[in-house]
């Protein structure tokens, strides 16, 4: 992510050549792109398709989790990015039971007074990630001062007079926003929130700028609506590829693996929600690296086609709850998802637990280039968190 929701950044044509597509073929009319990519690319190593011990997955999460930790004695602020950290590190918590990780969440969450960036009357999606971090806390310790700001300014949305189901414009807004609403409506028995989510995902998916950002063709989603094919500012790679962004379709992943993991038995809206992760499922499996990781690209494997940590992680968590509950199949997906997490492991975990190879804030492909064996971010740890601790979940 996550800025929002126009391109904020220049455009930078730097290629980095590295890493070939371990199957599949580009997408917009650029068919040769995925031979090209292979050709040019030095041999990576292929990563193990079998899951490692549950005890090595949660060695590895203590690692990254620690590591993260002991680095920054300050929590820090209630903004989207140090929020998806959060969403990870509770994650951690949950699968290992580590007293620490709790309690470095509740200093956050006291640091910033269990409040929204923005304030209650914020629609902003990214202000609302923070809200997914307190109903955790509120899971462990149910004390309601931890949900009052969350559950206010979703009411304001969902009650109010503003009715506006247009505000999600830009993909990344899914995973900020979505899992909240349904938390909310849980917290307060009220499906007034799920009928809200509803229309908005379905603006956003459907209708924005007349489309929608959801490609049904290649079951992909855009960025925002500068990218959608063929007409959008940004809809076209350096190579005349189409622009689906990693990072962003890994949100897009990620808040339909929450979001189902929330909501209730029964709801009519399951099947919509499940298709999702089973189309980016399918797009993914052709998509892969030789090294298990995607590009940042996945239309154009020439656009910057190092390794890159976010976009992955974000896909391997979906993919291990997608497989774990059965909404895709375990024999054709495991071998992707033990790929991916061993990937990552293998190349972007360092001896210390300093996660590498995260591409930092931005909005496509081109954003804060090079992504490097020493970049990292916050939301990437929090996305690498949540990834391990899904893919134990998985493990003997």
């Amino acid at each position: 992510m996550s800025v929002h929701p126009r391109r904020a950044e220049g455009m930078n044509r730097r290629r980095f050549l590295g890493g070939a597509l371990l199957a599949g073929g580009a997408l917009g009319g650029a068919a040769p792109l995925a031979a090209a990519a292979a050709t040019a690319a030095a041999p990576a190593a292929v990563p193990s398709a079998v899951l490692p011990s549950r005890a090595a997955v949660l060695g590895t999460l203590r690692l990254v989790n620690d590591h993260w930790i002991g680095a920054h004695g300050d929590p820090g602020n209630n903004q989207w990015a140090r929020a998806t950290y959060f969403s990870g590190n509770m994650a951690a918590h949950r699968a290992t039971g580590e007293a620490r990780y709790l309690d470095y969440t509740r200093a956050w969450g006291e640091k910033n007074n269990y409040g929204l960036n923005g304030g209650v009357s914020t629609r902003f999606a990214d202000n609302h990630t923070a809200g997914q971090a307190y109903f955790d806390l509120y899971d462990v310790d149910p004390d309601p001062a931890y949900v009052a700001d969350i559950s206010e300014s979703l009411r304001r949305m969902v009650h109010g007079t503003n009715t506006s189901n247009s505000d999600w414009t830009w993909v990344d807004a899914l995973h900020m926003a979505m899992p909240a609403f349904v938390r909310v409506a849980s917290y307060l028995h009220d499906s007034a929130y799920l009928d809200k989510l509803w229309a908005m995902y379905s603006f956003t998916k459907h209708s924005l700028a007349g489309s929608g950002l959801y490609d049904y063709t290649d079951e992909l989603w855009f960025r925002d609506a500068d990218y959608i094919w063929p007409g959008g500012s940004g809809a076209h790679s350096p190579n005349g590829a189409k622009v689906y962004w990693s990072r962003g379709n890994g949100w897009a992943f990620a808040a339909h693996a929450k979001v189902l993991g929330l909501l209730p038995p029964g709801d009519t809206r399951w099947p919509e929600y499940t298709y999702n992760p089973q189309g980016l499922s399918r797009a993914l499996l052709t998509r892969q690296r030789a090294d298990g990781f995607w590009n940042v690209n996945l239309a154009d494997p020439l656009q910057h086609p190092g390794p890159e940590t976010s976009g992955t992680a974000l896909f391997t968590f979906g993919l291990a709850y997608a497989i774990r509950t059965g909404v895709i199949g375990r024999a054709t997906y495991l071998p992707v998802l033990a790929r991916a997490y061993n990937g990552m492991v293998a190349t972007a975990v360092h001896a210390d637990g300093f996660l590498g190879y995260v591409q930092n804030v931005g909005l496509d492909p081109e954003s804060s280039q090079p992504v490097t064996y020493g970049s990292t971010a916050d939301f990437g740890v929090g996305a690498f968190l949540l990834a391990a601790a899904e893919v134990a979940k998985l493990t003997t």
